[in-house]
């Protein structure tokens, strides 16, 4: 594994393993590292890695293999070790993350965690005897907004509220973090401006600790863990954003929230898992927001051509349902 941007996440995620499964993984070459989205470990179980749009498993020697059954088997001690090293051998300093269901790590990358759930009135007290973690790594690109930026920036100083839609893993939310960089960050055409990242699942600036691994700009603030509603109030009361940007917009508490940004003159810039308009209409909540014609632009992605693959773009003042 040679020492270059696209083997970095990997070796930072490498670091958290034991030494027998990190060895193994550095057996992947870079074009792999590149393209690895997920280290999923589960005692008793093959070692199964996704790469790209291809599931694998690799031997106790590094070799692939695409039959899970001849993968290497993840020990109840590799599972052990992992998650001590994650938490630092305290569980109690993690313990909210660990109710959340996932902790982030150094660089970004976010570890879900499966195991005993015991819940009580609706709400999880408590994870534990963990049998299987999910890493997923964090993986900039920056400039993969490029194409969006002056459709969603037409003109200097004017930004349209933006809908951002496609099914799972066709790459909004990294283009969600790149619109905020492009937006912090400012260039030639573009004087920069204050942005407010409302980041519930800590995967868009994956912030460790409070701060951003990522790149989300200089001009961004990040209420990292926050619910999404509560987060654009809080936004908006003290840290004057010229854009709030959120993923995954979906219940009732959102749908209010965007509105009352819009109305207080602050755009919105946000993503919708759906694949068409038709399916959309057919979420209540989405529906009034597309009626009420909250935001101006709406952007279809998909994996066509690869995660962000620009399908089609939607003029909603020119949509009748």
């Amino acid at each position: 594994m040679k020492n270059s941007p696209a083997t970095k996440g990997v070796k930072e995620v490498l670091a958290y393993l034991p030494p027998g499964l990190e060895k193994i993984l550095q057996y992947l070459d870079e074009k792999d590292c590149r393209e690895l989205e997920e280290i999923r470990l589960r005692v008793g179980r093959p070692l199964l890695l996704r790469i790209n749009d291809r599931e694998c498993t690799l031997d106790n020697k590094g070799r692939i293999h695409h039959e899970p059954d001849r993968g290497y088997t993840v020990s109840e001690d590799d599972l052990r070790r992992t998650v001590a090293c994650i938490m630092d051998n305290s569980l109690y300093a993690f313990e909210e993350d660990i109710n959340r269901g996932f902790i982030t790590i150094p660089g970004g990358h976010r570890v879900g965690l499966a195991g005993q759930v015991l819940a009580q009135g609706g709400e999880v007290r408590r994870v534990k005897d963990f049998s299987s973690l999910c890493i997923r790594l964090a993986r900039e690109v920056l400039g993969c907004a490029s194409p969006l930026f002056n459709l969603v920036c037409p003109r200097p100083r004017e930004v349209l509220n933006t809908l951002i839609i496609s099914p799972p893993r066709c790459g909004k939310t990294t283009i969600l973090r790149d619109l905020a960089r492009f937006l912090s960050s400012g260039g030639s055409s573009w004087p920069g401006c204050n942005v407010a990242l409302i980041d519930e699942r800590s995967e868009l600036a994956g912030c460790y600790q409070g701060i951003p691994q990522l790149n989300v700009g200089p001009r961004t603030d990040v209420l990292d863990g926050c619910p999404k509603h509560l987060g654009m109030g809080m936004a908006l009361r003290a840290l004057s954003p010229r854009v709030i940007i959120t993923d995954e917009l979906g219940s009732r508490e959102d749908v209010d929230a965007v509105r009352e940004c819009v109305n207080a003159g602050v755009q919105v810039i946000s993503t919708v898992h759906a694949s068409s308009m038709e399916e959309l209409q057919k979420r209540p909540m989405l529906k009034e927001l597309l009626n009420l014609k909250v935001f101006s632009l709406a952007v279809f992605l998909s994996r066509r051509q690869g995660p962000g693959s620009l399908e089609s773009l939607v003029r909603m003042n020119d949509y009748a349902d």
